[in-house]
């Protein structure tokens, strides 16, 4: 297995400057769906058959999650940026930022730019906090937004809403699930970025690690102007046996007002509960709520909680992709930890060259 973890990261970063061939599929993986329902069947059980229908299926299914989940607030059009501190750092400006992220919400963050004219291509990179985004903290290969920009990417970095992921601080307007209105600020992160004279608003991309993984998923999947997207080892399954892959916790997807739960695993003391309750009862599932991507690239840089195994769930989005007329869309390279490793990092930063640069 370690060989073909290597081979597959070697493959996919020699082809980085290509198209991404399917061939870079373990064999033992292709062509396997297991027990996931296909996102390419109705509710009333319909096959999509042409892209039509697929633009038809797409609004069911973004419809069905925002009902359960809970509707967002308006998006700013114009997010407001208060820049706090301007220093030229490398190839670049670096600027400490404050960035409205909601209606009477503003978050800490870095905005990164690099010397020459542009426009640029940009990313935004969620994370706990954002100096380990911009290489400032303790993990460096965590400074996705650090790494980008070096190589010709407008970045923004913020973190946590209220500054503690297991507290996030909602707006009061937002009647949401956390993990919904992390999507949320992912769309006026957005904005933001796309009003910068810096920034060609159709290059822009998504990137984050672990909870930011999450939270780059969910704001790449809800809004569909993110061109393309990375998680890294997210957990892109509902799976209640591993203690990482924690949707139900009330921080992502769990919160009810109501009732609260032990965190931790999903237990006979600690049940279900919020949205992530109803989207399990109602039979729904992560290769559904991912297909909302469809057909724009993303990768999974899958590590201890995405192993080669999370390819027959992407089996079934490479169909919803080969319907539409691509098969390059669909990306995963795989390491034994859940931290990032250098070997992985290149691939996402290769995959954000071929993709977002012209």
């Amino acid at each position: 297995m370690k060989r073909l973890i290597a081979c597959s990261l070697i493959a996919l970063t020699a082809h980085a400057a290509e198209p991404l061939s399917p061939s870079l599929i373990p064999p033992e993986w292709a062509g396997k769906m297991g027990e996931y329902r296909s996102p390419l069947l109705f509710k009333d059980g319909r096959e999509v058959k042409t892209a039509e229908e697929w633009r038809q299926r797409r609004a069911e299914i973004l419809t069905d999650w925002h009902s359960l989940m809970g509707e967002w607030p308006p998006v700013i059009a114009q997010p407001k940026i208060e820049v706090v501190e301007t220093t030229h750092r490398e190839t670049f400006t670096q600027q400490k930022i404050r960035v409205q992220i909601a209606a009477n919400q503003m978050a800490d963050g870095y905005l990164l730019i690099p010397d020459g004219a542009g426009p640029f291509p940009a990313d935004f990179v969620p994370y706990y906090e954002p100096e380990t985004s911009v290489g400032l903290g303790a993990n460096p290969l965590r400074d996705f937004a650090y790494q980008l920009t070096k190589r010709g990417f407008v970045s923004l970095a913020i973190g946590s809403p209220g500054g503690d992921a297991r507290l996030p601080v909602l707006t009061a307007n937002a009647k949401c699930q956390p993990l919904s209105y992390l999507g949320y600020i992912s769309a006026n992160a957005w904005q933001a970025l796309a009003n910068m004279p810096q920034v060609d608003a159709n290059r822009i991309g998504i990137v984050g690690h672990s909870y930011g993984g999450k939270w780059s998923m969910f704001g790449a999947c809800l809004w569909d102007k993110y061109a393309c997207a990375v998680w890294s080892d997210p957990g892109v399954v509902f799976d209640e046996t591993r203690e990482s892959i924690n949707y139900q916790e009330p921080w992502y997807l769990g919160l009810d007002t109501a009732s609260t739960r032990k965190p931790g695993l999903v237990r006979a003391d600690s049940p279900r509960t919020g949205a992530y309750k109803a989207l399990i009862e109602q039979g729904h599932d992560l290769v559904e709520f991912q297909a909302l991507m469809a057909p724009r690239p993303f990768l999974v840089s899958g590590g201890a909680e995405d192993p080669p195994k999370r390819w027959v769930p992407l089996n079934h989005l490479r169909a919803v992709n080969a319907l539409l007329g691509h098969d390059d869309r669909v990306a995963m390279t795989n390491r034994e930890k859940h931290d990032p490793n250098p070997e992985s990092n290149e691939v996402i930063y290769r995959f954000f060259d071929h993709w977002l640069k012209p």
